[in-house]
């Protein structure tokens, strides 16, 4: 087995057991469950007003395993076609719906079975009609040529085994002028192999982050302009250590090669309008 397809096994492990465990009431993270879900809580929480969620079943607000808010941030406008890659529980794609109205349309692409039955029950639950949840990957878009005016995700591009691909994907995929507005997990500067080595930490929205310099060059390379990466949270070692810890590290040890260097961030980048 390829090193893509045990991370695409595991992620797709991991988050379908997220789904399943919503109807019970368990809490979840996009760490997984490699401590108890409950290491990445500065990661997962405070991401959503109360203004927003208002309205939306209480399984999509529990179901967000993002780190930011991509559409608080996207400027998204009546009419426009929305596009979320790997849309899990469905949250930001309701989101996307009400601010893009009922002349717009809101895509949600999710390659988790159990994540899409859960999305589509939200909607449903929600009375949210202009919204579809397709079955794919985000490296593999099972959509047209210039179809979408916004694509949007959250925390999902880390967990990409090729993420070069995903990203040009979301090119092809954008109309001239269409824009690139994800949050996801950023490292700035060099991260110890051993965090690099952990599948775990990787699905848990750690070990597949790109360095923030890598981000803006594969952005660049797969023909999208004007890119800016903006941190909205900066994590400290104390914030990880338990999960860290639970992954086997010893965290004393590399704390001074992790102390502030992984971050939540919004990334904004264009289409060329030709």
């Amino acid at each position: 087995m390829t090193r893509g397809q045990e991370v695409k096994d595991l992620v797709k492990e991991k988050y379908g057991q997220a789904a399943s465990n919503i109807p019970h009431g368990q809490s979840n993270s996009c760490c997984g469950s490699a401590t108890g879900g409950h290491c990445c809580d500065p990661i997962t929480t405070d991401l959503y007003t109360e203004e927003q969620t208002n309205g939306l079943p209480n399984s999509a607000v529990v179901a967000s395993l993002g780190c930011g808010n991509p559409t608080a941030l996207a400027r998204l406008s009546p009419g426009e076609v929305v596009l979320d890659l790997g849309s899990g529980g469905g949250i930001d794609v309701l989101l996307s719906a009400r601010r893009v109205g009922p002349q717009g349309k809101a895509y949600g692409l999710d390659m988790t079975d159990e994540m899409l039955h859960l999305a589509r029950r939200n909607a449903a639950a929600a009375g949210v009609r202009n919204v579809e949840f397709l079955k794919g990957e985000i490296e593999a878009i099972p959509l047209p040529d210039n179809s979408v005016d916004v694509v949007i995700s959250n925390c999902v591009i880390n967990l990409s085994a090729d993420k070069r691909r995903a990203l040009r994907e979301a090119c092809r995929v954008l109309r001239p002028g269409g824009r690139l507005a994800v949050s996801d997990v950023v490292v700035r500067g060099e991260v110890p192999q051993a965090i690099r080595r952990s599948v775990e930490l990787w699905v848990g929205c750690i070990a597949g982050a790109l360095e923030e310099s890598e981000f803006e060059r594969l952005l660049l390379e797969v023909g999208l302009q004007d890119v800016e990466i903006e941190p909205t949270r900066i994590y400290r070692v104390d914030d990880a250590r338990a999960f860290l810890s639970g992954a086997g590290l010893d965290v004393d040890a590399v704390a001074s090669q992790i102390e502030g260097r992984f971050m939540s961030a919004f990334i904004r980048a264009r289409k060329p309008t030709r």
